[in-house]
């Protein structure tokens, strides 16, 4: 990673940033033993472009995870290159089409990566829902809306072998709208989990659900087919800026309990009750600021993937198909 020649702002900026990151106590991954996973709603990314600062700010927090499921991707991807020629070579991106139409907000899915950490194995693809044959016309018509269709992606890391899966649930005219997908989505990954053919059994499940609290009735839609959050990440932190609304999910297939050990998780607080001080001169509102950065803070999570026997019991369950 090189910021490069910076403004004297800037570089007051990123050392305030710096110091807000080491209060997130991020423990560093290793080659082959862990991962860093993160899911991170980078509000409208892409829809005007950012500032030089909010680029490298963007930059340094990515940097710190080895994998990020990027929701709010938008269609006119400049501002991404400037991140990924800050973050340098080894950073790679895998990236969903967009929908021109209002409901699909013109937003993109990303799983940007570092190659030395985890491996794209060759599975990406949008979730497409169940269908049922119109027995008037012979046409087989969706059964759920998802207005964005989740996206999914196959990755290797150490041992252990998975597909992300990504997802944007609209937030519509209340809560009631976010059942019906949340539950479909649920039964999607039970159903893709249980098919001869999948091509991979372990999911981690991710993106902006618009579920405020763990444990209400939209958290229990999503988790209602043996979706687990874990351990490390299971406390009342939020990922809104106040840290009082749980919108953002890592949920996971849980075949292999070793791969959660550490329990390490969390958020990374970019925010810390201000933009102010990273942007210092810079007179915006908050709301202004949330377009530079992000309301959404990352939410994290390390993977332990250095287990043999993991990799082992994926190629027998490979074998049996």
């Amino acid at each position: 990673m090189n910021h490069g020649k910076v403004s004297k702002d800037i570089a007051a900026g990123l050392k305030v940033l710096r110091s807000r990151i080491e209060k997130a106590n991020i423990p560093p991954s290793k080659l082959d033993e862990s991962i860093n996973i993160a899911t991170w709603n980078i509000r409208e990314f892409g829809r005007r472009p950012r500032s030089e600062a909010s680029i490298h700010f963007i930059a340094e927090i990515l940097n710190q995870f080895d994998l990020i499921a990027i929701t709010e991707l938008r269609d006119n991807l400049t501002d991404l290159k400037r991140v990924m020629d800050i973050l340098g070579p080894y950073w790679k991106i895998v990236f969903s089409d967009y929908i021109t139409d209002a409901g699909g907000n013109r937003e993109r899915f990303g799983y940007l990566y570092d190659k030395r950490a985890a491996v794209f194995t060759g599975l990406a693809a949008e979730v497409d829902g169940p269908r049922k044959k119109d027995p008037k016309t012979g046409h087989y018509l969706p059964q759920i809306d998802w207005w964005r269709k989740p996206y999914m992606a196959s990755f290797r890391a150490g041992s252990f072998d998975f597909i992300m899966l990504s997802a944007h649930i609209r937030w519509g005219s209340g809560p009631g709208e976010r059942i019906a997908p949340l539950k479909a989505l649920a039964r999607w990954v039970y159903d893709r989990r249980r098919d001869k053919h999948a091509f991979d059994k372990d999911f981690i499940v991710v993106g902006d659900f618009n579920i405020p609290y763990v444990g209400d009735q939209l958290y229990k839609a999503i988790t209602g087919k043996g979706l687990k959050m874990p351990e490390g990440i299971m406390g009342l932190h939020g990922t809104n800026l106040a840290k009082n609304k749980r919108y953002d999910q890592i949920l996971l297939s849980p075949l292999h309990k070793s791969l959660f050990d550490n329990k390490a998780g969390g958020d990374l607080d970019f925010y810390c009750g201000s933009f102010r001080s990273l942007y210092p001169g810079i007179k915006k509102s908050k709301a202004e600021f949330t377009y530079e950065i992000s309301d959404h803070l990352p939410l994290w999570m390390q993977l332990n993937v250095d287990d043999v026997s993991i990799r082992l019991s994926q190629i027998l369950r490979r074998r049996k198909k």
